[in-house]
């Protein structure tokens, strides 16, 4: 057996914890320091860990327990009433942060790169690029809310259950800009999963309301934190394998169902345990380790840069919107917008689904990777600017 993994662990471990440290003293969220921290210890810095081999693929998998960590706490500390309150404003904000994104994308790309979209193949290329751009990955945002205190709040609740939404818009948007390359898997097939999916969650918490008294008999116990951690893993399984919805989608709903339970603050305690002390810098610092930017030429740079841009303002002004027109003040829609700009795994795996399809060429992979570097860094900050001001609840 290779043990160089522990090495590995340990430098991560070590290096996100003193660059998280500085950036605090600096004013930035702790999150950042986590990301910088694997760019200087990955491939962009000094090389010292790579996600290749099996090492590599140990901090994959490790990685993956911890944004699913993040999500189950997310649903744990939510705001059931508040979220019920903003319900339509999530779903506005959500459509809004696909419909915007996604025909600037498309338009943008078609016009740097002179596209003909009167072509019936180059415009599903074209659309394509705005599809990756719908992406919405809010761990970074989850993660960045709870330093701040605002996780709990209706913006956090709003954006929280506009990310739900956006992924299974993401998924039907994906699957129509998919099925008119390749035809392969139908639209009413995905729409139907979609359904079953919603009835499954609403059976789920059926069972979890009714279970609530036998839960909260065992509260404080060591077995209703192993029992709900289990719960979440499957819900994440059943979600990502049994219906296309991304894992982290299904560990959210299920701290949302034990949310209002009484063993939640004993779960939440626990769960922040095994985030702040292990996975969470793993999962934070493999964001900055996978940033591999060679080998784009000017024009790449340039449209790369573009598409930072184009990706930032679409998420700001299309969910800022949203949630304006739904009574939020000017403020609060920025925090909202601002909340939803992170596209992270979520547009990696959107941009290979679209590789694996040839909608997306090669080289432009890095502007993607690009996209998701940028976004990933600039949320927390840009997050903790737009909440400057504003006392929050205590972070744990």
């Amino acid at each position: 057996m290779n043990y160089t993994f522990l090495l590995w662990v340990a430098i991560i471990l070590a290096s996100t914890k003193a660059v998280g440290l500085l950036a605090r003293r600096i004013g930035l969220p702790e999150v950042v320091g986590y990301l910088i921290a694997g760019i200087l210890i990955g491939p962009s810095g000094l090389h010292l860990i790579g996600m290749s081999g099996d090492n590599g693929v140990f901090l994959e998998f490790t990685s993956e327990f911890g944004v699913i960590f993040l999500m189950f706490e997310a649903g744990l500390t939510t705001d059931i009433e508040e979220m019920k309150k903003n319900l339509l404003a999530s779903f506005v904000v959500a459509v809004l942060g696909v419909v915007v994104p996604l025909v600037c994308g498309m338009l943008t790309f078609s016009w740097y790169f002179h596209r003909d979209l009167s072509d019936y193949l180059t415009m599903v290329d074209c659309l394509f690029v705005g599809v990756v751009l719908t992406a919405t990955s809010v761990s970074i945002t989850v993660q960045t809310l709870k330093e701040l205190g605002h996780l709990s709040g209706p913006v956090g609740t709003t954006i929280l259950g506009a990310a739900v939404i956006d992924d299974i818009l993401g998924i039907v948007v994906l699957t129509v800009v998919s099925s008119m390359k390749d035809s392969s898997e139908g639209m009413s097939g995905v729409l139907i999963k979609i359904v079953l999916y919603m009835v499954m969650i609403g059976a789920f918490l059926i069972v979890a309301k009714n279970a609530e008294p036998l839960l909260e008999a065992y509260s404080g116990l060591r077995r209703s934190a192993i029992f709900a951690f289990a719960f979440a893993f499957l819900l994440s399984f059943l979600s990502e394998e049994l219906f296309g919805i991304t894992d982290i989608t299904g560990a959210y709903f299920a701290g949302l169902m034990l949310a209002q339970t009484g063993i939640s603050p004993y779960i939440d305690i626990k769960v922040s345990n095994v985030i702040n002390m292990f996975f969470g810098a793993i999962f934070f610092a493999c964001i900055g380790i996978k940033v591999t930017l060679g080998g784009m030429d000017l024009s790449h740079w340039i449209f790369a840069i573009l598409l930072v841009v184009v990706a930032i303002l679409t998420k700001v002004v299309g969910c800022g919107f949203g949630a304006f027109i739904n009574r939020f003040n000017l403020r609060q829609s920025l925090q909202i917008g601002v909340g939803m700009v992170s596209r992270g795994e979520v547009a990696l795996i959107v941009a290979e689904k679209g590789r694996q399809l040839g909608l997306v060429s090669p080289d432009l992979f890095a502007p993607i990777i690009l996209v998701v570097i940028a976004t990933t860094l600039i949320t927390p900050i840009a997050l903790k600017l737009v909440f400057a001001g504003e006392q929050g609840a205590a972070a744990s």
